[in-house]
């Protein structure tokens, strides 16, 4: 019997296992001169899928006593075969000798997979079943009682024969798609097209070509990557690979440090039902590549990386970035400016270019039974349905398919989502409170119950006076959003935004690291084939990388930076211009609907007023916005920005600052412009002459404010969600049926039979799908943070404004997810380390929203006024009353009275005096119309307000956002730690294969000593 020690290691479960194990005769064994049995029995009785040594040791592919590891059995000289191969090294059909030369059943020394391996960390590699035009759809699913249903079925899920070859591969079969361009056969740009696709192939490319079946002029090039040229592009562009799987010291330390509490609060944790909103994870398949070290690509060290399999080492993502990525620096012509696959598509050379879709999004068969056909498919069914709507993101999975781009957007749009939950909460208990206590409201009352208070006409000509008691209603409507909340929720709001930004910045530092995009930017950042092209004859080198490369002089910058400042002042004074015919509609409204002969009208002329220009404001908003996009399209072209990130940091500024003054300029008018400059009856302000200044109602101009936010934010919404996902709808289904019209025009010409339906492959259902949006999630995200904008900076005006935003974010999740899964092309998987330049904006809208809320609740609504009547001239001053009873009053203090008879002629009927909102002195005072002292109070306690609110709100913002980190505490530990163990793996794996070398020299040495 002979004994030996086994050390085995699970780097991803990170459990070992040490046996001393014997052989003994048996039928199924294998005796030490390595004859080989279908199945292996140890001493103890265990059975074995495959084979075991002399030494017991159990796994895939037996292990000699020189510690070498092969697919197939190794007699005891650690020579390599299927069958055993003779001391003499003959070689057979399916061997490989020592040498490492390859068959198709033999695995080299790299680790490379075949379609019966397993490789040696026991999982199933997926293209281990890479068959002739299919791919294994089994890998997606972790249960082995579901595998088993699964290869049965391989062939009535796929709905392809197996010789035919998939909407994903060449006609061999083999080589998978990794790209697509999309010409017409009627394009007279032939040569350009013949030259750009002759330089792919010397680029090392591999291109096949294909007609459409639904459309005879368009023809499909098919790109596919061979792995030489994926294993040069990866090294050129620094695409981070795994080499080790990940071993947390964290794993071990929680173990070894588990209190009993702990333990205690783990068990009672399990007692509690699970969390709903949380994704099965059986569901899911397992993204190996989170759980695995990673280092820059390097050919010379390729022995360091998990090479499993050719054909999955690289993911499909990285496949097409890297296609891309040669794309954009080809050349279709001779000269430096005449290359990339952006300038085809724009003269017409291509239609499109984009990587394909892993097949489609539904099956006939039930996910839970029958497992997932594709990625694209398992995202429709745990991520972009609407019956998902309550459940988290599967965050991996989206990158995996997406890139790590929108993966980040729709992780930044979840954080939001959830952040808004509290916000939406505690601004819905500020409406009930205004709601309950509106009928109890003393200002309301009194106004309610002012019979008696004439007011003054509100235009000078056919309006006649009106009670105070006739705006009962809207006084109601005025508390609701103006009450003793008001403050509270505005300083809440204003920390809240601090803590969202804080809390996001250590959400995206985990990201990033689970992602392997630490450092990306540095490594990765290219420049702009449109930069590179400008500037070609102007180098200079590099600080960083010490090569040269095309620079931009800085008077040539500060020239055309300057002209695109111009334009930007240019389309802002466009919007003020817009605002301003906006104005002068509602001066000209409100004195119409102010005389109109209809009652009803007439006794609610502001709400009508309001609710008009409103939506007419809407409207010229989103006329407005698609001038603004071509005008920011075309200003950042000319910059020239040196790298895409730039080109889209600029674009995105332009877009933000054109939208954000369309959609709140005229909401800033309202705030703190209405009403401030209309004077006084007898002496109104008026514009052009012609028109008098519109002026607040009694209880105030925060209502006005109000309904602009709320109208404006609901149809926005509205607006965006239909055109995010009803415009690509109804495109999807006007090509369906031009597809389907001229399709049964050229079998009826041909004399086919119409009813012969052939299934169209991947690339024809693609093209056919709408493209991404040309400027990438510019608008996405553009659309979150103005509405970002809107909950906060005039959020004092209307606290619903989170749960409606809320409440939409919702939806656009599942809107958004709909949209890229089964809407949109497969867009280019680009990668990014943040929002980029979002965040910056976000932190601008947060500063700008403290000054913001700070005027809104100092100036426009009616809480200075109230606060200083109560505690300066109310009768709370010298009588201690009831906090309600301190308003007592304060409707008519805060109005002031007017002698109708110096303006018009008042008869004996009629009451000579009338009131209008201000604090002037009465006419019959030593100084009549003049500004009380009251009034003087109320503006020194408004500015008082404003610097004590900015001081103390932002000091608390400082302050909470000190006490947070950037980054979790325990996520730099695990940094640190992968960094030296990054280092450590490196040296073991350099050394492991110099002694595999030197054992291989040696051998070879002892066979040729005779």
């Amino acid at each position: 019997m002979l004994w030996g020690p086994l050390t085995e290691c699970d780097c991803q479960n990170g459990w070992r296992l040490k046996a001393a194990i014997g052989i003994s005769d048996r039928e199924a064994a294998k005796d030490h001169y390595g004859e080989e049995s279908d199945a292996v029995m140890d001493h103890y009785g265990e059975e074995s899928e495959a084979v075991k040594d002399h030494y017991g040791e159990e796994s895939e592919a037996v292990k000699d006593h020189y510690g070498e590891e092969s697919e197939a059995v190794k007699d005891h000289y650690g020579e390599e075969s299927e069958a055993v191969k003779d001391h003499y090294g003959e070689e057979s059909d399916a061997v490989k000798d020592h040498y490492g030369e390859e068959s198709e059943a033999v695995k080299d020394h790299y680790g490379e997979e075949s379609e019966a391996v397993k490789d040696h960390y026991g999982e199933e590699s997926e293209a281990s079943a890479y068959k002739a035009g299919r791919t294994d759809k089994t890998f997606l699913i972790q249960k082995p009682a579901i595998r088993a249903k699964l290869e049965a079925r391989a062939d009535s899920l796929q709905g392809t024969n197996p010789g035919q070859p998939s909407g994903l591969m060449f006609r061999d079969g083999k080589k998978r798609i990794d790209y697509i361009l999309v010409y017409r056969k009627s394009s007279p740009l032939v040569e350009k097209r013949v030259t750009f696709e002759r330089n792919l192939r010397a680029e090392g490319l591999m291109l096949e070509k294909v007609p459409s079946l639904t459309n005879t002029d368009i023809m499909f090039v098919k790109i596919h990557v061979p792995w030489d040229t994926l294993c040069k592009y990866a090294e050129q562009m620094n695409i981070r690979m795994p080499f080790r799987k990940k071993m947390y010291f964290t794993d071990w330390k929680s173990k070894v440090m588990r209190s009993r509490f702990h333990l205690r609060c783990c068990q009672i944790k399990s007692w509690l039902p699970s969390n709903p909103m949380k994704l099965d994870k059986e569901a899911l398949p397992d993204l190996e590549e989170t759980d695995c070290y990673t280092a820059p690509f390097s050919r010379a060290r390729m022995h360091h990386f998990t090479i499993n399999n050719r054909q999955t080492f690289f993911s499909n993502s990285t496949r097409s970035r890297i296609v891309h990525h040669v794309l954009q620096r080809t050349k279709y012509e001779d000269g430096k400016s005449k290359m990339g696959i952006n300038r085809l598509l724009g003269n017409g050379t291509y239609e499109a270019a984009f990587p394909p879709h892993e097949g489609g999004y539904r099956s006939r068969h039930p996910i839970n039974t029958h497992g997932a056909q594709n990625h694209r498919h398992l995202l429709y069914e745990r991520w972009a349905r609407w019956g998902m709507w309550y459940k988290y993101q599967p965050l991996d999975l989206i990158r995996r398919y997406f890139g790590e781009k929108i993966g980040l957007y729709f992780a930044w749009l979840g954080w939001y989502t959830g952040m808004l939950i509290p916000a939406a909460l505690v601004g819905l208990f500020v409406f009930l409170y205004g709601l309950f206590t509106m009928d109890t409201s003393q200002v309301s009352k009194e106004i309610c119950e002012a019979n008696t208070t004439i007011m003054c006409p509100m235009c000078e000509q056919n309006c006649k006076p009106w009670k105070l008691s006739d705006s009962c209603v809207y006084a109601k409507v005025t508390h609701l959003f103006d009450n003793g909340g008001t403050v509270f929720f505005a300083i809440f709001m204003a920390i809240w935004a601090t803590v969202f930004l804080e809390f996001w910045k250590r959400r995206r530092a985990e990201l990033t690291y689970d992602w392997d995009l630490i450092d990306w930017e540095e490594e990765e950042e290219n420049l702009r084939p449109q930069f590179e092209a400008k500037y070609s004859r102007l180098e200079r080198v590099n600080h960083i990388s010490g090569k040269p490369e095309p620079f931009q002089p800085f008077t040539d910058k500060l020239s055309r930076l300057m002209i695109s400042v111009s334009g930007i002042f240019f389309m802002i004074s466009l919007v003020l211009t817009a605002v301003f015919a906006v104005v002068v509609f509602r001066l000209i409204a409100m004195e119409k609907f102010a005389s109109i002969d209809w009652e009803f009208v007439k006794k609610n002329w502001q709400f009508a007023t309001s609710g008009t220009g409103v939506c007419i404001n809407f409207m010229i908003i989103m006329s407005l916005n698609v001038v603004y996009e071509k005008v920011a399209y075309l200003l950042t072209n000319l910059e020239h920005p040196r790298t895409e990130s730039e080109w889209e940091n600029s674009f995105a500024l332009k877009m933000f600052l054109f939208q954000f003054v369309n959609l709140n300029s005229s909401t800033f008018y309202i705030a703190f412009f209405l009403g401030r400059f209309a004077g006084r009856p007898g002496k109104y302000n008026k514009l052009f002459n012609r028109w008098r200044l519109e002026e607040c109602h009694p209880s105030g101009c925060l209502i006005d404010l109000c309904l602009q936010m709320g109208v404006i934010m609901v149809l926005k919404q509205i607006w965006n969600n239909f055109m995010e996902l009803g415009y690509p709808l109804l495109q999807n289904w006007w090509s369906r049926r031009k597809m389907k019209r001229t399709e049964s025009k050229e079998r009826t010409g041909g004399g086919q039979n119409v009813e012969n339906k052939v299934q169209l492959p991947q690339w024809d259902k693609d093209w056919n799908l709408q493209p991404m949006n040309a400027h990438g999630l510019v608008d996405e995200y553009l659309e979150m943070v103005l509405q970002f904008g809107f909950i906060t900076i005039f959020v004092a005006a209307f606290p619903l404004a989170p749960l409606l935003a809320l409440l939409n974010n919702i939806i656009e999740i599942r809107l958004d997810a709909y949209k890229f899964v089964t809407q949109w092309r497969r867009p280019m998987p680009a990668r990014a380390t943040d929002i980029g330049i979002w965040h910056g904006i976000l932190e601008g809208i947060g500063v700008l929203a403290v000054i913001t809320n700070a005027f809104v609740i100092a100036i426009t609504s009616d809480y200075i006024p109230r606060f200083v009547y109560a505690f300066r001239y109310g009768p709370c001053v010298d009588k201690r009353y009831p906090q309600d009873e301190c308003l007592r009053g304060y409707m008519n203090s805060s109005l002031s009275v007017f002698d109708m008879g110096e303006r018009w002629n008042v008869s004996e009927e009629q009451s000579r005096y009338c009131r209008y909102r201000d604090y002037r002195a009465s006419p019959w005072s030593p100084v009549p119309y003049d500004f009380t002292l009251q009034f003087w109070h109320v503006l020194a306690a408004r500015l008082a307000f404003i610097i004590v609110f900015e001081h103390l709100v932002f000091g608390v913002k400082s302050f909470i956002a000190y006490l947070i980190p950037d980054m979790p505490k325990s996520l730099c530990d695990r940094m640190r730690r992968e960094k030296y163990l990054t280092q450590e793996m490196m040296y073991e794996a350099e050394l492991e294969h110099l002694q595999k070398e030197r054992k291989m020299n040696c051998r070879r040495y002892h066979h040729e000593w005779p």
